[in-house]
């Protein structure tokens, strides 16, 4: 039971931060899209 919790709990984390990557990648949305580092 505490293995399933665990990975439900990892499970969430991972697209929680999947999304972030997303949203900062301007996926969908280029315009969004943050600019790369020049220097």
């Amino acid at each position: 039971m505490d293995d399933t919790k665990q990975f439900i709990d990892k499970l969430h984390d991972k697209q929680q931060k999947d999304e972030q990557n997303r949203q900062r990648q301007g996926k969908g949305h280029p315009e969004k899209k943050l600019p790369n580092k020049q220097h």
